[in-house]
């Protein structure tokens, strides 16, 4: 009777261990794939995160040579074509050789009185620069900024009184 019994329990123990392994694995995959999801999100938003640094180091590196020459900017205005004069600037911001890091383009604003806007044109000496990176092209980024030309010196205010009159000011705007 003893025999008979163990003859038809033979087996189970190892339905309920095969149960149980394809349960732990089933689990397993369910958590590699959550994993793998989450380092895709971690390096699509570092890459995001580094090509807006990209963008505004590139910025950076031109405004100082775009106000410089601000007597060839209607020459480029608008052209989505990247300046010849911004040549002296190390496109190149990590040195990996890589090639262009970001690249710059120059728009007009609005700023013609007559209310028809002329792109090629700038009347008040304000334009937006435009920093693409180029590097990270799954993560596009660029930042735009409404650049001034102030003219050339050093705007500061003078002592109290001083200035020939111009009271605090030294006569920059």
């Amino acid at each position: 009777m003893n025999r008979t019994t163990r003859a038809s329990q033979r087996g189970s123990a190892m339905l309920v261990t095969l149960i149980i392994v394809a349960a732990l694995l089933a689990g397993g995959t369910v958590l590699v794939t959550m994993q793998m999801s989450s380092n895709r999100a971690t390096q699509a938003t570092n890459e995001g995160t580094m090509a807006l640094y990209c963008a505004e180091a590139g910025l950076a590196a031109a405004r100082p040579v775009i106000a410089i020459n601000n007597p060839l900017w209607n020459a480029n205005l608008g052209t989505n074509i990247q300046p010849a004069f911004l040549s002296a600037i190390d496109f190149d911001i990590d040195d990996d050789g890589a090639g262009p890091d970001f690249e710059i383009t120059l728009k007009d604003n609005e700023d013609e009185l007559t209310g028809a806007d002329v792109p090629g044109v700038d009347q008040d000496l304000q334009i937006f620069v435009t920093s693409k990176c180029l590097k990270y092209p799954e993560s596009p980024k660029q930042v735009v900024e409404l650049l001034r030309f102030t003219g050339s010196g050093q705007c500061y205010n003078a002592q109290q009184g001083g200035n020939a009159g111009n009271g605090n000011d030294n006569g920059c705007n």
